[in-house]
């Protein structure tokens, strides 16, 4: 893998902390990212990007998201994304990163503006590779 200048911030959302801790192994691993920023749940997520509207550094590039968590799953998530100041939306480009197959769930997801890409679990470093060549 060709050396390449690490993303700035990225965020994992996910309430299965074994797939956060794979997640963030393979982005350090990769040299993915220079910082990870891990939220449990949407609702922590949303509150991070809430607080730090207003500080550009601390916005993540890459958002990668969880279908299925409790109370704030990435529907939700998404639907209280979109009320979010143009700016941060821009910046922070949203990947979903599910175990979830269903057809339904997937279409409804991609359809959505703000996620670019669909990658189901786990996180290799081919798909970081692929997301690092076709949206950064």
């Amino acid at each position: 893998m060709d050396k390449k200048k690490p993303i700035d911030l990225v965020m994992l959302v996910d309430d299965n902390d074994t797939d956060n801790f794979i997640s963030k192994r393979i982005i350090e691993i990769t040299e993915f990212a220079s910082r990870v920023e891990v939220k449990n749940s949407g609702k922590s997520a949303l509150d991070y990007l809430a607080e730090n509207e207003n500080n550009p550094e601390n916005l993540p590039s890459i958002i990668f998201l969880d279908i299925n968590m409790p109370v704030v799953d990435g529907f939700v998530f998404l639907y209280e994304f979109e009320k979010f100041r143009e700016l941060l939306r821009t910046k922070c480009k949203v990947i979903i990163l599910s175990s979830s197959d269903n057809k339904r769930d997937i279409d409804k997801i991609v359809n959505n503006n703000y996620v670019i890409k669909f990658i189901t679990k786990p996180l290799t470093e081919t798909s970081l590779e692929e997301i690092r060549r076709k949206h950064m």
